[in-house]
Order: C-alpha cells, then structure tokens, then sequence
C-alpha cells in the first residue's frame, strides 16, 4: 500500500508519478491529445462563419446573417450539449479511454467530409464533428481528474497546464487553416496546379482533420500512462452494466423535449432547425431534474453548487463564444486586416486569444499552486472571470462606436482577446477542476456533461449574434455589445454575493 508524499493524498498516479513538470505522465498524453483535437475544432470554426457567408462567387455558401447565424449557434450548441450523452455512455458503457478514441476517429472523419465540396458533405461533416467531441470532450476532461486525489493541491494547476494545450492547438490551428482557406498566396499556388482557387476553403477544412489524425496517433502511442484511469465501467453481479430503468427521469426528459421543440418552432424563424436546441436542452433538463432527486445529504450540496456555478457559466461564454460569431464578422467587416502593405487573413485574429492564454497559463498555474490554501475559491475565480469579460464587452462596445463607416484599429480585438483570456483562465479551467472535485463518483461523466452544457446554452446566444451584422449598422451593435457588457458584470457582482452561502454548502469547492 502507497503513503502520501509531500503531503499528498495518494490517487491513480499522483504520489509517486511526478514525470510531466511535476504532474502524472498521463497528463502528457491527455494535454497533446487535446492540444489537437482543439487545433481541428478551432480550426474549423476560425472560418466556419466567413465560409457560410462570403458569396459563391468567393467560393461560400452564400447563406445570409440570419440563416448562417442559425446554422452556427446550433453546430456550436451541439459540440457543447452532446457531452451530456458522452459522459453517459463512458459512465456505464465504454468508459472514458474507449469514449475518447471513438470519438476522435468521428471527429476526423467530421472534418474530411467538410473538405468534399458539396452542401450535404459539409452537414455530414458539422454532424460528425458535434458526435465526436460528445464523445471525447467530457471524458478527456475526466481522466484529467482522475490522475489526482481530492486533496491533491496541484489539480488546479494541472487543469491549467491541460488548458495551455488547449489553447496551444486554438492558437496555430487560426493560422494554418485561416492561411489555406483565405491567403491570396495559397490560392494562387493551387491554382497554378490546376484546382479551383476557391476551393481553398475545403483545405483548410481537411488540415483541420488532419490535426485530428495526429492526435489520435499520440494518444495510442501514449495509452500505457493511462493505465489507471478510464477504465470500462465493471459488469454488476448480474453481468449487466445498466442499472434498473427510472421511468419517472424517462418521461421527465421526454416531456422536457417535447415541451423544447415546440417553444422552438413557435418563437424560431429557420423551421425545424430552430426546434433543435430547445428540444435537447429541455430534454436533459428533464433528464438531470430526474437524476438529482435521488441525492441526498453532501451529494446533493455539491451538485446544487455545480448547477449554480452552471448558470453563471452560461453568461460568462455567451460573450466569450461571440469570438467564432460576432467578433469575427467584426475583425472581416470592420477592422483593419493590413499592416506595413501586407494584408493578413481576418480568421488571424482568433489565434491572439490562444497565445495569451499560453503565455499566462503558467503564471496562472504557478500562482495557484504557490497560494496553496490561500487561493481564491472557485466561486471566487468565477466572479474575476466574470468581471474580466465584462469588461472585454465594455471595451469592444467602444470600439463599436468608433467604426463610423470605417475600420478599426486591430488593437481594439487584441485588447479584447487579452481581457477574455484573463476571465477564461480564470473561470474555465478552474470550472473543470471543481465539477471532478465536487460531482458524485457515479456521476462524474455526467456533471461533466453539465459543465459542457452550460457552454452549449451560453455558444448558442453567441452564435445568434451573427445577425446583428445585417446591414453593419454601428448603432445596432453598440447596443448589443453594451447589453452583453451589462448583462456579465451584472453577474458578476451577484456571484460576488452569492460566494460566501456556496463555501457554506460545500467547503470542499473552497
């Protein structure tokens, strides 16, 4: 039997395993593993909204704000609510090393069905991406957590390091893919060997699988450091994995979606598309109002706090996500893309989030881990994360002001993108950390899947605010911009009052 080191509680691989800077070996595996499939997914979506809306002539799909609007919030809602299911299946099916490989295999198969040309391969292809990442986003996530105790004092800076790798894959994927789809360079060189220079769209969408592909390589090398962690669920005594059937939950959720769709259809504009979202998030509503009834006792505390922390998590991506939708139509229409005679692509500017967010992930890390016990608590770091993306909200709202007609100076989105990665730091990887810590053991793929649906609710609002370009009138933005900016650091101020009851109910998310 192992016995704690340095004062550490001894977990699956976090006495003795020291081999990754300090941390589990596997963290590694998991930080590279993520690191690309984060390069196809911000790849893709660095031009995902420039792709629907440039015209046929420019090699688009020539759908106007409205639709492409639509289109987008519920790709993006989909890659963020469908872990729900991912963490399900890995809880009583697959577990999370199987789950997480199924699932990069869809994802790259998702991206290659995007590089064909054609508008039923590039449905297929936004329907492969949002299974895959159901699959391999919440349980990536989990094994992460798992290579630590409970009171283990560097899982908050491990989840920062496994957030650099995400953010290392968000920053180089914006400038291979934004190079190949949009740079007059690359065009002119495939067409110098006989192909279409607009189909330079669909090779930014194939090196996006590529990333993918390279991932999956890495992770299989690296399966041995994940030995102790992601296990298949055991067989119980009757050689059944599933527990007995809960027809209250069934029904709760199915009349949860029914209820969804039709609140979609009715206030909707795209038909059935529109009836998607709701339908789904009313259904695992039901679903989880199903499941939480049965706790009891310290479970019940901890997933009441993990729904708290849910809603405010909601308003802080729904400005943070506008970085796929609104700030990118923003950096297209209305910012200075030239410097020194050298024009850039805009999809450029969505890796200077990334590279903030690698450069301050260590110090993030290290400031945690230095404080120890005198950190911040989670509630605490949420409520910074709030204010900083407010305050990135009140920042592009300005600038907004400033466009009369013409574009902005690039430094208005770098100082955007800087405000949001100190709110992201803060709040996203930390949120990670506290749902592995807080959530039931028997329910830690689930509550992940919670943690990812707050994103969906939160990318779905932001996806919608593509429209607000419609026609690039200043003032329409200013006031959306500033109702965002409202609207978070207003959050931010009621969490502020809410932290002390949170540490009450649960010391452990302190």
């Amino acid at each position: 039997m192992s016995t704690p080191v340095d004062g550490v509680e001894p977990s699956a691989g976090s006495v003795v395993d020291r081999g990754f800077f300090g941390h589990p070996r596997g963290l590694s595996t998991l930080f590279f593993t993520e690191m690309w499939e984060r390069f196809s997914y911000y790849g893709m979506r660095a031009i995902l909204t420039l792709y629907m809306t440039k015209s046929v002539l420019e090699g688009g799909l020539g759908f106007d704000e409205k639709y492409a609007s639509v289109i987008y919030a519920t790709y993006v809602s989909s890659v963020w609510y469908l872990p729900l299911v991912g963490g399900w299946l890995a809880d009583r099916v697959l577990g999370a090393r199987r789950a997480v490989l199924i699932g990069g295999i869809i994802i790259a198969c998702g991206h290659y069905s995007m590089a064909v040309n054609s508008l039923p391969s590039f449905y297929a292809g936004l329907v492969l991406i949002a299974l895959g990442t159901g699959l391999l986003k919440p349980n990536i996530s989990a094994m992460v957590g798992q290579l630590y105790s409970d009171k283990d004092e560097r899982r908050d800076a491990g989840f920062s390091i496994f957030y650099m790798g995400i953010n290392l894959g968000a920053f180089l994927s914006p400038i291979v893919v934004g190079f190949l789809a949009q740079h007059v360079w690359f065009r002119n060189l495939i067409s110098s060997f006989g192909f279409n220079p607009n189909s330079s769209w669909h090779f930014g969408f194939g090196a996006a699988g590529v990333g993918m592909t390279l991932g999956l390589i890495q992770y299989v090398i690296g399966r041995n450091r994940l030995r102790d962690v992601g296990a298949r669920p055991e067989k119980n005594a009757a050689g059944d994995r599933a527990e007995s059937i809960d027809y209250i939950t069934i029904g709760l959720a199915v009349v949860g979606g029914i209820v969804g769709a039709a609140v979609g259809l009715y206030f909707g504009d795209a038909g059935i598309v529109s009836a998607l979202f709701p339908a789904v998030v009313f259904f695992f509503a039901g679903y989880l109002l199903g499941t939480v009834r049965l706790l009891e006792g310290n479970e019940l505390k901890n997933v009441l706090v993990i729904f708290i922390l849910f809603l405010f998590s909601i308003v802080f991506w729904m400005t943070f996500e506008q970085a796929g939708s609104s700030l990118t139509l923003f950096a297209d229409r209305l910012t200075q893309t030239t410097i020194f005679g050298w024009t850039y692509p805009s999809s450029w500017f969505q890796s200077v989030q990334p590279i903030f967010v690698i450069s301050l992930a260590p110090v993030f890390a290290w400031t945690w881990q230095k404080m120890g016990e005198r950190q911040p608590s989670s509630p605490g770091k949420f409520t910074i994360g709030l204010l900083f993306a407010g305050l990135a909200f009140v920042v592009v709202t300005i600038a907004s002001m400033l466009t009369g007609g013409g574009r902005v100076s690039p430094l208005w989105l770098v100082f955007v993108y800087f405000l949001q990665s100190i709110g992201e730091l803060c709040l996203s990887p930390v949120g990670l950390s506290t749902v592995t810590k807080l959530a039931p053991a028997r329910m830690v793929g689930l509550m992940m899947g919670v943690w990812f649906l707050s994103i969906s609710i939160g990318s779905y609002i932001a996806g919608l605010t593509t429209r607000f370009f419609a026609g690039n009138d200043a003032a329409v933005l200013t006031r959306a911009f500033g109702t965002f900016a409202a609207i978070t650091l207003a959050a931010a101020f009621a969490l502020l009052l809410l932290t002390p009851l949170i540490k009450k109910m649960t010391p452990r998310a302190s």
